[in-house]
């Protein structure tokens, strides 16, 4: 088998394995070497450019080439160190008297359960006053019965308990599921008691 033959395999493999590394969001390490498969497909795509004289094949891989470079600078280098970074700070603060930390990244994602230890779904966001740096409120996701997509939930930070792998709803699911649901692109400024508080 020739090189060329080689790379027409290994190209398309590559690119679609390095899609679902880079989509599935799993950490800066996953999607760096998202962008690691993602730079050996393109270099195969551009030697199949340059092997079966296809000039676009060829100038659009090498210039993927250059991106895929600078994704693997990004999340392997930086991002994964300011990752580092914050799991040894979280680590070090469950070994001293201090409150455990939770990183203001980390939030994104975040398991919640209602009061009883029932999951409810995801932070997804939290919301932060610019004055005091106080959190004001935290966005919950939960799928909707039936598989019908999800709703996101406004929660006020002071009914909130937080752990550093979870984050605990001081309701019960029903109280929960009876907050008022956000409307996409239309979060509120602020936090007010007939806004959050269930009926």
């Amino acid at each position: 088998m020739d090189l060329e033959s080689i790379a027409r395999v290994i190209a398309p493999a590559g690119t679609m394995i390095a899609a679902m590394m880079t989509a599935s969001n799993l950490g800066a390490r996953v999607t760096g070497w998202g962008f690691v498969v993602f730079a050996v497909g393109s270099v195969c795509w551009t030697w199949i450019g340059f092997a079966s004289d296809q000039n676009d094949l060829l100038l659009t891989n090498l210039f993927l080439t250059a991106v895929n470079m600078v994704g693997i600078w990004r999340w392997l280098g930086r991002q994964t160190a300011y990752e580092d970074g914050a799991r040894s700070a979280i680590r070090a603060s469950r070994r001293s008297a201090d409150p455990t930390l939770l990183t203001a990244g980390g939030i994104a994602g975040t398991p919640v359960q209602d009061v009883n230890g029932v999951s409810l779904g995801k932070a997804v966001e939290a919301l932060i006053e610019c004055v005091s740096g106080i959190v004001s409120y935290v966005v919950v996701a939960t799928n909707d019965p039936g598989g019908g997509g999800e709703s996101l939930r406004a929660v006020p930070r002071h009914q909130i308990d937080l752990d550093a792998n979870r984050m605990i709803v001081r309701l019960t699911e029903t109280g929960f599921r009876q907050l008022q649901v956000l409307e996409a692109g239309d979060w509120p400024a602020a936090i007010h008691p007939t806004f959050c508080e269930p009926s």
